[in-house]
């Protein structure tokens, strides 16, 4: 860790700032959040990139808006997800 937040898998250091704010409003965690992953490197895998973040910052609450953010983005499945309803029978046919 060094002393801008900064890590391979945050190089701008938004997910250590967003943690050092208190009371961060989910809104404003979903967008840092959303700025985090398009400042990732084309060659990173976004998952992966949150497991790491998560256990770097695992000593952070389990309810911080930004802990809620990764560990949804870490157990993201690859692939597409199964379309359902209305879309899925229109390709059926």
């Amino acid at each position: 860790m060094t002393k801008n937040n900064k890590h391979s898998f945050d190089p701008n250091g938004l997910i250590g700032e967003a943690y050092r704010i208190p009371d961060l409003p989910v809104e404003d965690a979903r967008a840092i959040f959303f700025d985090w992953v398009l400042g990732l490197p084309a060659t990173v895998v976004p998952a992966d990139a949150a497991r790491v973040l998560l256990e770097r910052h695992a000593a952070a609450p389990a309810d911080h808006p930004v802990t809620l953010l990764l560990r949804e983005a870490a157990e993201e499945t690859k692939g597409p997800r199964q379309r359902r309803g209305r879309s899925a029978r229109q390709r059926l046919r």
